[in-house]
């Protein structure tokens, strides 16, 4: 160590501070399980009680989870999909959306609902308006007609978009069906690939915004 001398004496000087040589960077690693689950939603869309397992999973799953949801179905009840596409949108987890053969009317739409969509060649989609029965006295039934009208539309909308245009979402609503093979599917979900890319982007440089339907 260095010293120097005063009038009172002799003291060693201050410590000579030294820079310690980067040595590279230390790996820090955390493993965590991850659970890769299946549902297989084959033939007509049921009534709701048939799908609570599916709701529990999805509600519960974290986000390590996978959930795959592979999809062969000619639609169903339109309550049904609603809750299902819910419970997707709610979930933790990853849930990836497999077109296998076929999705009709509730069934495209619930295609439509997963973080990931993934199609097979030689597969279809089809998107009509709903159909149904209604019963009660004759203002009863116009009052519901009006209030499931407008109920369809909204979901279809939020759904939809960008997948389908605003013209084809129109169509559809007056009557008309729209159908798509594999090739055209592909194509509209390199669309929707960059909304979503688009729409995480703004998000991030948003961070004091809150998403649609959160609390």
């Amino acid at each position: 160590m260095l010293h120097k001398t005063t009038a009172e004496g002799t003291e060693p000087d201050a410590p000579v501070e030294t820079t310690a040589h980067f040595s590279g960077l230390i790996r820090y690693e955390r493993q965590m399980p991850i659970h890769q689950i299946s549902y297989y939603l084959c033939g007509d869309i049921g009534e709701p009680q048939h799908y609570t397992e599916l709701f529990y999973t999805l509600r519960t799953a974290s986000e390590t989870d996978l959930i795959y949801l592979h999809l062969n179905s000619p639609g169903g009840e339109f309550d049904t999909g609603l809750q299902i596409i819910n419970n997707i949108l709610a979930s933790e987890a990853h849930v990836i959306t497999v077109l296998e053969a076929r999705a009709y009317s509730m069934a495209a739409l619930i295609f439509l609902s997963g973080d990931e969509l993934v199609i097979h060649d030689n597969c279809q989609l089809m998107f009509h308006i709903y159909s149904g029965s209604f019963a009660g006295r004759g203002n009863e039934q116009q009052a519901e007609v009006i209030a499931v009208g407008k109920w369809f539309e909204k979901a279809m909308g939020r759904i939809c978009t960008p997948f389908l245009s605003d013209s084809e979402i129109g169509k559809i609503l007056k009557g008309s069906d729209l159908w798509m093979d594999s090739d055209e599917i592909q194509r509209r979900l390199m669309r929707l690939q960059r909304a979503r890319a688009k729409s995480a982007t703004t998000a991030r440089k948003k961070p004091g915004t809150v998403p649609d339907g959160a609390a």
